[in-house]
């Protein structure tokens, strides 16, 4: 390891950033530094805007590649570096508000259908009836499955959080059938390693697996299984609040994005065109 890479990776350490987040902004700086073949704290202000470009006009990576970029080369010189004059030429993040395509329950019932793996199918199960990201669900441990109080503890979620959401009836029958068949012994999905997790990226490959099997053609990876579970909630008359404790969020703001995705609450709203008294059958002009 470089001083400099680890003087980045300590930094991002005292101010809590997660594994994932630090791999992430190291992978991004290293990325521009191979770019130009030159140590990053080197590179000046019209190379790294130049950089910046070719990311998003060049390669087109998505919103969110081009974001992880912007925000480690502006930790890095700012924070790492200490080059203050950092903030007046990388581009602040901005927030981008695209809705994601919402499984239907018969999409999801489909889908959870194709899997024979009986591991996969609960797997699956798991994630959806509890509304987890694929980093908590590969994370789930067998005593955290707390039957007599039907509730699933998730451990460190995003924030470092730890929370509760609901342990279904018909997912613990699942469970239940899965662990008399794999017999887990820490880990409730482990991988090959039985005393270790089964990865994200074999998680990820799953669904995606599962979704072709199902001629399912919306986009998106498993994380929508975390959608659907909020939004068939909210259709099914559960309030926000309960929602956004369930999935873990700080701001009911972040759980009011699926209000603009049920297409019940939608449905319930009389368009303006179905209020005026117009006649049942007046001739075109």
């Amino acid at each position: 390891m470089t001083k400099l890479r680890e003087k980045m990776t300590n930094a991002m350490k005292l101010r809590g950033f997660s594994v994932r987040t630090q791999q992430s902004y190291v992978a991004a700086v290293a990325a521009m530094a191979g770019f130009y073949n030159e140590s990053p704290d080197v590179i000046g202000k019209e190379r790294v805007q130049a950089y910046l470009l070719y990311l998003s006009e060049e390669r087109k990576l998505a919103w969110s590649s081009c974001n992880i970029a912007r925000a480690a080369l502006r930790f890095f010189y700012r924070q790492v570096i200490e080059r203050e004059e950092a903030k007046l030429w990388i581009p602040p993040r901005k927030t981008e508000s695209k809705l994601p395509e919402i499984l239907s329950r018969e999409e999801v019932e489909h889908l959870l259908c194709v899997l024979t793996n009986p591991k996969h199918r609960v797997l699956l199960m798991t994630t959806y009836a509890a509304g987890l990201r694929v980093s908590e669900v590969v994370a789930l441990c067998v005593q955290d499955i707390d039957s007599d109080r039907k509730v699933i503890r998730v451990r460190r979620g995003k924030g470092r959080k730890d929370r509760y959401t609901i342990l279904s009836k018909r997912l613990l029958i699942e469970l239940r059938k899965y662990w008399k068949i794999e017999r887990p012994p820490v880990c409730l999905f482990p991988g090959r390693d039985l005393n270790k997790p089964m990865s994200r990226s074999s998680v990820q490959a799953i669904y995606r697996r599962a979704k072709k099997k199902a001629g399912i053609t919306k986009r998106g990876g498993i994380h929508s299984l975390r959608h659907a579970f909020a939004t068939h909630l909210l259709e099914s008359g559960v309030d926000l609040r309960t929602i956004g404790v369930m999935l873990g969020h700080s701001s009911i703001r972040s759980t009011m994005r699926y209000l603009r995705v049920s297409c019940k609450h939608m449905s319930s709203v009389k368009s303006p065109l179905d209020l005026l008294d117009l006649p049942g059958k007046r001739p075109l002009q």
